[in-house]
């Protein structure tokens, strides 16, 4: 089985968030970048069905700068075959245009099965992975938390509000990862090491114009200074006007 992953690289959640003088992105100063947790779950599964099978091809697809040949190498540690790197500047691509450059590559791999994390932290858009499935003319599945493969089908569990949704599909089909799939492996040293001699392809892509156009982003108002009203059962009544009068959420 041939297993297609795509991958995003993405500022670490734990980053201090600046906005570069325009006010339409991050500055990128100082931002570390790593790989998209959801499409870690993606990779684990990937490499658990590879293992399951016995025999098979997991191939890494990220579109990006250069820089992201890191995300790809890291994936690759874990057990990835090969990795492809669509040298792109994404600064102002939509969810639109690099779906079209990923699934125009994923249309020449001609994999059994690709599989997304369901969105990326940076942009929460959670469209790529459908859109590929769109623009492939493929059956896809959404936030998935537990995936089965027979020959030619798929069986797949959502979780639903109140419950467990069941999907079965036709291969080839597009899968996106959700949290309970899987727990992501750490790279071992071996996986290091022979990461270093895996192949990462990399080749210019150009995207589409964009047809979303951030015009600008800010960050959250700052929270104001806490307050005292006192303390004991003697504070109740106080707090309790200074909710209904002042605040006024109750």
């Amino acid at each position: 089985m041939k297993i297609v992953v795509c991958l995003k690289q993405v500022p670490d959640s734990e980053t201090r968030v600046k906005l570069d003088p325009t006010g339409k992105s991050l500055d990128s100063a100082g931002v570390s970048l790593v790989v998209n947790p959801y499409d870690e779950y993606a990779i684990e599964e990937a490499l658990k069905l590879k293992e399951a099978a016995g025999a098979g091809e997991v191939i890494i697809l990220t579109l990006g700068a250069s820089g992201a040949a890191t995300a790809i190498r890291n994936a690759l540690a874990m057990g990835a075959d090969r990795g492809i790197l669509l040298k792109a500047d994404t600064a102002n691509a939509d969810a639109r245009a690099i779906s079209e450059a990923l699934s125009s590559t994923i249309k020449e791999l001609s994999p059994d099965l690709v599989l997304c994390g369901k969105q990326a932290i940076d942009d929460d858009g959670a469209q790529v992975g459908p859109r590929i499935a769109e623009l492939l003319g493929w059956p896809c599945v959404t936030v998935v938390t537990k995936l089965e493969i027979s020959p030619g089908k798929v069986r797949a569990e959502r979780e639903i509000e109140g419950g467990i949704e069941v999907c079965e599909c036709a291969l080839p089909a597009v899968i996106t990862a959700q949290k309970g799939l899987n727990e992501p492996r750490y790279a071992s040293l071996k996986g290091i090491m022979a990461a270093k001699k895996k192949e990462i392809l990399e080749q210019d892509v150009t995207l589409s114009a964009p047809g979303l156009v951030t015009s600008s982003m800010s960050l959250p108002a700052g929270r104001s200074a806490g307050r005292m009203v006192g303390s004991g059962k003697e504070a109740v009544p106080e707090l309790v006007r200074i909710l209904r009068e002042e605040a006024r959420v109750i």
